[in-house]
């Protein structure tokens, strides 16, 4: 590459740097070695119902599908660990760290990113330029491997030596040629698996490998029916995604905190109040959580989720909340909250659930229902 172009990629990388992007690599816009991957991992059903990678897998082939005429790719990595987790109650559930703030991070990236065009057009005003994160079909975490950011974990997520996992990825796609950096080539998880060995669901099958349809942040995320029954207590006091297998790697005993004011946690969300999550009307959800990742939900995945966890806790006193459930107008919350009122199987509990029995129109909920009066068990508090 030429000096000009060196010089221009030490200058975009120093102003993704002052915006917010602690990490920043270039690399060509080639087809990403992971793309055989993914298909066979689409083909062997462990993407369960995110049916819009399936969809869109032509499109994973080559960054051309996302910007005709991409030369080079400035993938970037913004962090978002802000405090540790807060002590988990008996009435309470837990959200991913990334969920903690008053912001969905991709409207947040995406501003960062505009930024970061505008600078581009400043220097090159008839340059063609994009900015993605998370929703385009573009294999970022191959496409950082390449531009030198880190290696894949056998927990499947991108580790940096000096970031760890907790950091968001974006990239810039621009039709001009950049100085590529060098590819990232080694692991460096040697023989440690505490990612595997500490997953709830044993998601894992092999290292490198998620299966997805057992994974508590897809299941609480992007699975949208009932949670299959052998999955519900593994899930713990986890309502909202799943950092154990983060939590645990070692990598992640250093890297940055975040400075954006909007990463950081709300009272509400480091942990989360269950029981008033079942007062919530549609309407009061979506002013409270429409710009936030617990959208992504809606109303009925939250509640689906925070009836398992108080399902898990077994405590008597989320049985009021779960009545209320139980006479939701989503078959999805009445099923969930029939499961847990049999989990707490008071005398309460399992009469409510046989009145119900006499009035439910729905056979999944009536399934459940008779499941939880049938087979009732007390649930272990779970403080996974």
């Amino acid at each position: 590459m030429s000096e000009e172009s060196a010089d221009f990629t030490a200058q975009l990388k120093a102003e993704a740097t002052r915006i917010g992007f602690h990490l920043s690599g270039a690399c060509p816009a080639v087809q990403p070695g992971g793309y055989h991957h993914l298909l066979d991992w689409i083909d062997s059903g462990m993407a369960g119902e995110m049916d819009y990678l399936d969809a869109r897998r032509e499109a994973y082939r080559d960054p051309q599908y996302v910007m005709p005429g991409v030369q080079s790719l400035l993938v970037l990595g913004m962090p978002y660990r802000t405090a540790q987790p807060a002590e988990v109650g008996a009435m309470q559930g837990r959200f991913a760290r990334y969920a903690w703030g008053s912001i969905d991070y991709h409207d947040l990236v995406h501003r960062k990113l505009k930024e970061l065009k505008r600078w581009v057009l400043g220097q090159h005003p008839d340059a063609n330029v994009r900015g993605v994160v998370d929703t385009a079909p573009l294999l970022e975490r191959e496409f950082a491997e390449l531009a030198g950011l880190g290696w894949t974990g056998k927990n499947t997520l991108l580790i940096n030596k000096w970031q760890g996992s907790y950091f968001f990825l974006a990239a810039l796609l621009l039709d001009l040629p950049l100085t590529y950096d060098r590819p990232h080539e080694t692991d460096h998880c040697g023989k440690c698996q505490a990612c595997l060995d500490a997953c709830p669901t044993a998601a894992f099958p092999e290292p490198g490998v998620l299966d997805a349809t057992r994974c508590i942040s897809y299941l609480t995320i992007e699975h949208r029916s009932a949670i299959p029954s052998e999955l519900r207590q593994p899930i713990g006091n986890w309502v909202f995604g799943c950092d154990v297998c983060q939590d645990v790697c070692p990598w992640n005993r250093r890297g940055s905190e975040a400075q954006e004011p909007d990463f950081q946690p709300l009272t509400t969300q480091n942990p989360a109040e269950l029981i008033s999550l079942f007062e919530l009307t549609d309407d009061v959800f979506r002013s409270r959580y429409r710009k936030t990742p617990l959208w992504r939900t809606r109303r009925r995945g939250l509640l689906r989720n925070a009836a398992i966890v108080l399902g898990n806790a077994g405590n008597p006193k989320a049985t009021d909340a779960l009545i209320r459930g139980l006479h939701d107008p989503d078959p999805l919350v009445r099923g969930a909250s029939a499961w847990a009122l049999g989990q707490i199987a008071t005398p309460v509990a399992i009469a409510r659930l046989r009145d119900r029995r006499d009035h439910e129109p729905d056979a999944m909920v009536q399934r459940e229902i008779d499941d939880a009066i049938d087979q009732p068990k007390t649930a272990t508090p779970n403080s996974q």
